[in-house]
């Protein structure tokens, strides 16, 4: 509503904003009137849409910002369905090892006296035990690793395969024995 649309006995209503007349008739947003005591509840309207647009984007932000965990695994059993044994008496000692294997290289027969989990990081790898069981892993598929079973790891991509490894081990006990 403008002066000009103001019907006799209106005189009471008035522009908040003093700019240009034109530039009030042709922009919504300058278009804000005040009347008799509804000024203060327009102005509560507007401060709680703002409030509410506000809070809202803290929240969006928060939840963009925010950190996450996703599980990889949890297994009491590794890839091929055999049990884990338990953790072995002593001093225990983490071992954890980046293993790059270029493509067409396979590992020579070993096994693993301890727990190891990994994460193929990149590329492709196949997991071959000695009774002939078999995985394929692509990057970011985790592996909860065979113990005390003999198996070889080959890489039959195109690309280097990288594996972040976690070994769970004990002091002065190997965590690869080869054959």
């Amino acid at each position: 509503m403008f002066p000009e649309d103001l019907a006799p006995g209106d005189e009471d209503w008035v522009l908040t904003d003093d700019r240009n007349e034109n530039r009030l008739k042709s922009n919504f947003f300058y278009r804000i009137i005040k009347h008799k005591g509804k000024d203060q509840k327009m102005k509560k309207i507007i401060f709680g849409i703002c409030f509410v647009f506000l809070f809202s984007s803290n929240v969006l932000a928060a939840e963009v910002n925010a950190a996450h965990a996703d599980l990889l695994t949890k297994k009491s059993f590794s890839w091929d369905g055999s049990p884990l044994p338990y953790y072995a008496k002593g001093t225990p000692e983490i071992t954890i090892l980046r293993i790059k294997i270029p493509p067409g290289v396979q590992l020579s027969l070993h096994k693993h006296p301890v727990i190891n989990v990994g994460v193929l990081l990149n590329g492709e790898l196949t997991v071959v035990t000695e009774d002939n069981r078999i995985l394929h892993l692509e990057a970011g598929d985790p592996i909860v690793e065979v113990v005390d079973k003999w198996h070889y790891g080959k890489n039959e991509g195109n690309e280097t395969a990288e594996i972040i490894v976690f070994y769970a081990g004990v002091q002065d006990t190997p965590i690869t024995i080869e054959k």
